[in-house]
C-alpha cells in the first residue's frame, strides 16, 4: 500500500491489513515509527540477499544471479518509496555499506571477465539496481529465478565483455 501511496495514514494502512488503526498505534506509536520498521525489514532483507549471494566467494556468475534473484524477491516483498527511506541517516549509512559491497563485486566481475572493462565509472552498479526495479515491478507475473535470468541476460548482454 505504502509504495501505490507513500502518503497513506495510518487508518488506510490499518483497514487495508483488516485491522483497526488501534492494533496499528498500540505496535507503532506513530506513522513515522511504523515507516521506520518497514525500512528496517527492507534494510534487513537487503543485508541477507547480500550475504546468501556469497559476492566475495561464489563464483561470479553464479554470485550474480543469486544476488538480483535475492533483491527482486526484497523489491516485490518490500516495494517502499525508496527516495523517502533513504532521508533517514542511519538507513542511508545502511545501504551505503550494500552499495559499496555490490560495487566491490561488480569490480570483481570487470576483472574476471564477466563485465566489459572501460565503462564509465558506477556505470554498473547503477544500471543494475534499475533493471532489477524494472523487472520487479514490470513482470510480476516472472518467479524471482525467471525474472533473475531476464535481468542478467540484459546485464550481461548490454555490458558484457565481447
Amino acid at each position: 500500500m505504502l509504495a501505490a501511496d507513500p502518503g497513506a495514514s495510518i487508518a488506510s494502512i490499518a483497514a487495508e491489513a483488516g485491522v483497526d488503526r488501534r492494533t496499528v498505534y498500540r505496535r507503532f506509536a506513530s506513522r513515522e515509527d511504523l515507516l521506520a520498521a518497514i525500512y528496517e525489514a527492507r534494510l534487513t532483507a537487503i543485508e541477507h540477499a547480500l550475504e546468501d549471494a556469497r559476492l566475495r566467494e561464489a563464483p561470479v556468475a553464479v554470485a550474480l544471479h543469486r544476488y538480483v534473484e535475492n533483491i527482486i524477491t526484497v523489491n516485490r516483498t518490500w516495494p517502499v518509496d525508496l527516495t523517502r527511506m533513504l532521508a533517514d541517516d542511519s538507513v542511508h549509512a545502511r545501504r551505503d555499506a550494500s552499495v559499496t559491497e555490490v560495487e566491490a563485486f561488480l569490480r570483481r566481475a570487470t576483472d574476471e571477465g564477466l563485465l566489459r572493462p572501460g565503462l564509465p565509472e558506477g556505470w554498473a552498479s547503477a544500471l543494475l539496481p534499475q533493471l532489477m526495479h524494472l523487472v520487479s515491478r514490470q513482470l510480476p507475473d516472472l518467479g524471482p529465478g525467471r525474472a533473475a535470468d531476464v535481468v542478467v541476460d540484459t546485464l550481461l548482454n548490454g555490458l558484457g565483455a565481447p
